[in-house]
């Protein structure tokens, strides 16, 4: 599936995505490929996403991206809140 996480300052992440751990309201919940479709608030937290590929950090990479020491397949980005939609197999991720 395609997940796309957007900042008002930039686009910190757009690619291919096997799952994606997101903080919502009332909890975490996670997304996996061909789920329903769903649009949830999230509060302050992390959001982890499982790589369809190992993650190769690049120059234009943003800085709010944290590799996972032991998994190349694994991100995590912090969050302050924002909103989540999923819908043709494609999320985006509308974070602070």
């Amino acid at each position: 599936m395609h997940l796309e996480i957007i900042t008002p300052e930039s686009n910190v992440y757009s690619g291919e995505a096997t799952a994606v751990q997101l903080p919502g309201l009332d909890g975490s919940f996670q997304v996996l490929n061909s789920h329903a479709p769903i649009i949830s608030a999230l509060t302050a937290g992390t959001v982890k996403v499982d790589l369809a590929d190992a993650f190769e950090r690049e120059e234009k990479t943003s800085e709010l991206i944290q590799q996972d020491k032991s998994n190349a397949k694994v991100i995590y980005v912090d969050i302050k809140g924002g909103v989540i939609e999923m819908l043709n197999n494609k999320i985006i991720v509308l974070a602070e």
